[in-house]
């Protein structure tokens, strides 16, 4: 009887849990302002800022979902006037994702045209999820 108690547990933490994770995996966060593209750029000299938005992506290399995260904001920058993409490679800039409290790959951060961080999504957004986050005036 025990057994069958803490299986049925068992199961609700888990069923529980997977309907967690499915709800906000890529959904965006609204962040406060805060200094990301200082620290992006003190990383990543070379990085330009978009002038409306800037994706900013975190990835790794064995990391199958930050493949489709790329195709996708690639493609949102490559349509949309004054958005840039820019991926950052996790593994090699660990002092960054420390800093911005970057907890998994794919992370995508989302920065106003001054830099400042508007939303964050852990876990592949979806199309739809990026477009409904891009600041005002990031048009086709």
């Amino acid at each position: 009887m025990t057994g069958i108690v803490i299986l049925g547990v068992a199961v609700v933490v888990a069923v529980t849990f997977g309907v967690f994770r499915r709800a906000t995996d890529g959904a965006f966060a609204a962040e406060s302002e805060s200094t990301t593209w200082t620290q992006v750029s003190a990383a990543l000299p070379s990085a330009s800022l978009g002038e409306r938005a800037t994706l900013v992506q975190f990835s790794s290399a064995f990391c199958a979902p930050c493949r489709t995260t790329r195709v996708v904001l690639a493609d949102i920058a490559e349509q949309r006037d004054g958005v840039a993409h820019l991926e950052v490679d996790a593994e090699q800039h660990l002092e960054l994702v420390r800093a911005l409290d970057v907890r998994r790959t794919p992370t995508t951060l989302v920065l106003d045209a001054s830099g400042h961080e508007v939303a964050r999504a852990a876990g592949a957004p979806r199309r739809d999820q990026v477009l409904a986050v891009l600041p005002i005036g990031a048009t086709p």
